[in-house]
């Protein structure tokens, strides 16, 4: 479960104080202020009123340029440049900068997008896409046309205070919303600018309360997705008609959807104004055909406790400046993924909204706060708007995937920005069910970065889930194509589709569902009967499309592992220290499934793979020592034995000796001293009760040979010629399968040119 945290709105906040040096505006610099607190101390919610401040711009004679000195204004966060006519376009560069409030710091240029199109019907000015730019209090602007081109009369800027209130607990529907930062108070700024006036010439007049008329006549249209109910399509209008009785529209039934509905904040949690849109809202007579994605063409840097106020900006730049009826926007959503309802008349029903000249009638729109031609927008973003697509086409039985296409009526010409094609009103034209603006439209809307992610918003809104794999069958083990468990185990999985968009997972068994967990899961528990599953994870995507990894063969065993050859100890080959014998432990172990490895665990620790059955170790002279061994399977199911041994080192003066033999001292001989004899026949023998025994013995290029007996018997001839010298070299051995009285005499060969041999002893395993 993800974590929520308490967002408020941010706005432009004053406390006005009488001074010698005028009026003194404090607010916050990030673009908001105190919330408003009622007596007992709690956030007061509501509408929160907003501002508008407009500065008429100064046209250059040839009427190719126009400009707005640096100047002094009145508190605002947000700013665009309109003019009079709102049919018209504006063929050049807008640029702006903006003095921040409280530290006099002037912002680099900002150039405004003058490519949004017409808006709707009754509108009275037409303008750039507006631009948030924090708490300010100055402002500075140019614009430079086209040289073939005049500039658009009534060229003003128009600023806006969204002003400042408590608004409702905001839950991102992607993800968790990242922290935001304050920034220092503002700090004195004079009332000098114009304020946007009705009757002022350069000023936007209130919002058209004529009905508009349609721009075409309605023809009908057929959608290429599947509907689960008869959609039929007019010819574009460029505004909705008015309802003649606004308090009695309560607009059409809210269809369900094939997708969950997402957190939405409404208008009331970021503080609309309805008294600044008091006209009723307007439906889609054929429902919803597709999804348009938009971006607001703003700054990125923003902190999302600021969203609530720049939704508010963006309602009073559409209603109070340009003169819509509403915010355009039927959706917007912030970079931490929280979705905000725009338009009012319903998030669950058929908004006719302002978004997307010449197919407004036929679609709903989704603006992304945010410049995304300047970023990567972040997951969160494309997870929300993957949501709320799907959730919206849903309503509509409309395919959101990424072949789905839709038919859509051109209500008036146009050119697409990205593939540059171009239609007449009435045309009939093909778009996939979720689309950029630019799509339908001749501007770089939702900005290139965006723009190239809505394949992956469509995959993310159909589903199904992508990316899942099965990860491991944890607590057993491994081997082939097989995994090995005794019951309960844990299964693990991945997926790369954000698990916001996952209703479920399902951890199957033969088949089976055994276990149910939300999509925010990686792993889930299961209990396994004895013998052969196959096992698998099902995704299920909010769409309800399902994805089944592969399956795994899952054994539950509960046998334990034997050894087959006990394990056994034996003397070796090799230099004998007091301290450390040359030894040999062998083994055997078996599974009636899987052997997984076999663990040495005293009196040293290793760990042998199954097919390992002996290990060259080392045993103190003298000592008894248990070698104890566990053999493990891949189920975790566990087998133990163990063997004892006893290294003794007889040195050569404990042999019963014939002929002659000479006494030889030498810090390399085992106790410092050995026996050496060139004289032909001569013998040592010992006598001693064992199961292994090794003899030492001195080397070097001039040794010659012994013949050794086992019990009365020549077993063999040892030569002890070697072309580096060598003390306590154990060169003969013998094991017997258990313990028993033997003896062992070694007779000097006298081999011609090197007869002599010396010996140090003879090591016996008890």
């Amino acid at each position: 479960m993800r974590s929520l945290r308490s967002r408020r709105g941010w706005g432009i906040g004053a406390v006005v104080a009488a001074g010698v040096s005028g009026v003194l505006i404090v607010q916050s610099a990030s673009g908001g202020g105190a919330d408003s607190v009622a007596d007992d101390g709690k956030p007061v919610s509501g509408p929160i009123a907003s501002e508008e401040y407009a500065a008429t711009l100064k046209v250059a004679a040839d009427g190719g340029s126009a400009t707005l000195a640096k100047r002094d204004t009145k508190p605002f966060s947000m700013l665009g440049v309109t003019w009079s006519d709102p049919s018209a376009g504006l063929a050049g560069k807008v640029e702006v900068r903006t003095r921040e409030a409280g530290t006099g710091t002037w912002s680099s240029w900002l150039e405004l997008g003058a490519d949004s199109g017409p808006g709707e019907e009754g509108a009275t000015r037409a303008g750039t896409e507006p631009a948030w730019v924090g708490a300010s209090d100055g402002v500075e602007v140019r614009v430079d046309g086209k040289e073939s081109a005049e500039l658009p009369e009534g060229l003003r800027v128009d600023m806006i205070d969204p002003g400042t209130g408590a608004t409702s607990d905001l839950e991102p529907a992607g993800y968790v919303a990242a922290a935001g930062t304050e920034s220092p108070d503002a700090t004195v700024t004079p009332d000098e600018t114009e304020s946007a006036s009705p009757t002022e010439t350069d000023s936007a007049s209130a919002p058209a309360s004529a009905s508009p008329t349609e721009s075409a006549s309605a023809s009908p249209g057929t959608s290429e997705a599947p509907s689960s109910a008869p959609v039929t399509t007019e010819p574009e209008r460029t505004s909705a008609p008015a309802t003649p009785d606004a308090s009695a529209s309560t607009g059409p039934t809210a269809p369900p959807s094939t997708a969950p509905k997402p957190p939405i904040t409404s208008r009331a949690g970021w503080g609309a104004d309805e008294s600044m849109s008091p006209d009723a809202p307007d439906y889609l007579a054929g429902g919803i055909k597709a999804a348009v994605v938009h971006h607001t063409a703003e700054t990125n840097d923003y902190t999302c406790d600021q969203s609530p106020a720049m939704i508010r900006a963006i309602y009073t730049y559409h209603v109070k400046t340009n003169g819509w009826k509403d915010i355009g926007y039927n959706f917007l959503v912030d970079k931490c993924g929280t979705i905000f309802e725009g338009r009012k008349g319903g998030v669950d029903k058929p908004v006719f909204g302002a978004h997307a000249y010449g197919f407004n009638s036929q679609t709903t729109g989704i603006s992304v706060l945010g410049n995304y031609s300047l970023v990567e927008p972040p997951t969160e973003v494309l997870t929300s708007v993957a949501r709320l697509a799907a959730w919206k086409l849903g309503q509509y039985g409309v395919d959101p995937g990424p072949t789905a296409t839709t038919t859509l009526t051109a209500g008036a010409a146009g050119t697409s920005q990205y593939n540059r094609r171009t239609w007449k009103t009435g045309d009939q034209l093909s778009f996939p069910t979720i689309h950029g603006h630019g799509d339908g439209y001749a501007t770089e809307c939702p900005g290139t970065k965006l723009h190239a992610q809505l394949a992956t918003i469509r995959s993310h809104a159909a589903g199904p889930v992508a990316g899942l794999s099965l990860k491991s069958v944890t607590g057993a083990g491994t081997s082939g194509a097989r995994t090995y468990t005794k019951s309960g185990t844990t299964v693990s999985w991945s997926a790369t589709t954000p698990a916001e968009l996952i209703a479920k997972y399902e951890v199957l068994v033969d088949g089976k569902v055994t276990a149910t967990t939300a999509g925010t899961a990686t792993s889930a528990k299961a209990n396994l009967a004895l013998g052969t599953h196959s096992v698998s994870v099902r995704a299920t995507h909010i769409s309800g499309r399902t994805t089944t990894t592969a399956a795994a063969t899952v054994v539950a065993e509960t046998t334990p592992p034997t050894f087959a050859t006990a394990p056994n100890l034996a003397l070796r080959a090799g230099t004998v220290e007091t301290t450390a014998v040359p030894v040999t432990l062998k083994w055997k172990a078996t599974d009636s499934a899987a052997l997984k490895e076999v663990r040495l665990t005293a009196p040293v620790a290793k760990t042998y793979g199954p097919t390992i059955v002996s290990a060259d170790l080392t045993s103190r002279s003298g000592a008894a020592t248990t070698w104890s061994m566990t053999a493990y399977d891949q189920a975790g199911n566990t087998g133990a034995a163990s063997v004892a041994g006893t290294p003794v080192i007889l040195q050569e003066t404990s042999a019963t000796r014939t002929g002659t033999w000479t006494t030889k001292s030498s810090t390399g001989y085992l106790g410092g001293k050995s026996y050496s004899s060139s004289a032909k026949k001569a013998s040592l023998t010992w006598t001693f009760t064992g199961r292994s025994a090794a003899l030492a013995v001195s080397r070097a290029s001039t040794s010659g040979q012994v013949n050794v007996f086992v019990d009365g018997v020549k077993v063999a001839t040892v030569d002890l010629k070697s072309a580096t010298t060598k003390y306590r070299d154990a060169i003969w051995t013998k094991n017997w399968s258990a313990s028993a009285r033997h003896t062992v005499k070694i007779v000097v060969v006298g081999t011609s040119g090197r007869p002599a041999v010396t010996t140090d002893g003879l090591v016996y395993l008890r």
